[in-house]
């Protein structure tokens, strides 16, 4: 099943994405309200967090999958190529980033590989939709593209083991970590680096656990500008999910709606010769099998 936010009438609404079209579930729930009237108000992921809405949101997919969209609700959808995505996860408590997690992306920069995984978080206001835009601000010259695969968090986690932690998955989406160079390292924790506002676009929708059998073999690729940059596949991961997962929730409860962005594989800008860094006008492109593309501009701060 795939989940997306996007606007509809200009306003947040929540959508199953089926094939080449979203439809908006709020618009159907308040339409036949004896079924599906607790889907009513929707405009999340939000409904996955319990077990009435998880299987409410299921028996809806498999009954449009089986069946089709009946004509009466051909009015609620829209093509996914003229939608204006929103984060799937509206307000996220925490967004929880890994660094150095691809064996290629530490050697491309001369890192050891690490013992334990490599933490740093991003705030609420760096997160955007798949289609941005990214916010170059003018405080910063280098600013860096970093394709990642991230997992929101389904289930309350507390110190779960690693056999307990695919459990408390509930979907995978793309995100890019976004980061100015020029703050990263200037100092020796890259909060500041990583958190500027529209930071961290995600999406382009949720797809749940059971379409990706595998998280730990995915091709993931960024484009800038039609140029590929970064091509590598999740098998390359130094921390597969279900160790990050185990790992970060020995330290912190992990909530619903909670993200963990699993790291980024070789080939980002500031270690290539010369360096390369977003400017006003690019598109970014992140591609994951299994779950999609996102494609964002990059506008400087005016």
């Amino acid at each position: 099943m795939r989940l997306a936010s996007f606007l509809r009438d200009e306003k947040r609404s929540l959508g199953l994405v089926l094939g080449e079209r979203v439809l908006a579930i709020d618009c159907i729930a308040r339409l036949d309200p004896d079924r599906w009237g607790t889907l009513a108000g929707a405009d999340d992921v939000s409904p996955l967090w319990t077990e009435a809405g998880w299987k409410l949101l299921f028996e809806l997919n498999s009954m449009l999958t089986a069946s089709g969209v009946p004509p009466k609700w051909e009015e609620y959808c829209e093509a996914t190529t003229f939608c204006r995505w929103l984060p799937p996860v509206a307000a996220p408590e925490k967004i929880i980033c890994v660094g150095l997690n691809y064996r290629g992306h530490a050697a491309e920069t001369n890192a050891k590989i690490p013992e334990v995984p490599v933490l740093f978080g991003k705030f609420n206001t760096a997160l955007v939709g798949a289609s941005g835009p990214v916010i170059l601000p003018s405080n910063s010259s280098q600013v860096d593209y970093e394709a990642e695969l991230a997992v929101v968090i389904g289930k309350r986690a507390k110190r779960v083991s690693v056999e307990e932690a695919p459990g408390v998955v509930g979907g995978y989406m793309i995100m890019n970590d976004v980061t100015a160079r020029d703050w990263q390292l200037r100092v020796r924790q890259w909060l500041t680096g990583k958190s500027f506002d529209t930071f961290a676009p995600a999406g382009p929708w949720l797809v749940t656990p059971d379409e990706i059998p595998d998280p730990h073999n995915l091709r993931i690729s960024l484009r800038l500008n039609g140029k590929t940059m970064q091509d590598s596949n999740t098998c390359d991961l130094i921390f597969g999910i279900p160790a990050l997962i185990s790992h970060i929730s020995q330290i912190f409860t992990l909530k619903p709606g909670d993200i963990i962005s699993t790291g980024t594989p070789p080939g980002v800008g500031y270690v290539r010769n010369p360096p390369v860094f977003l400017r006003d006008g690019d598109l970014v492109e992140i591609s994951i099998d299994g779950i999609g593309t996102i494609r964002h501009s990059c506008i400087a701060e005016s």
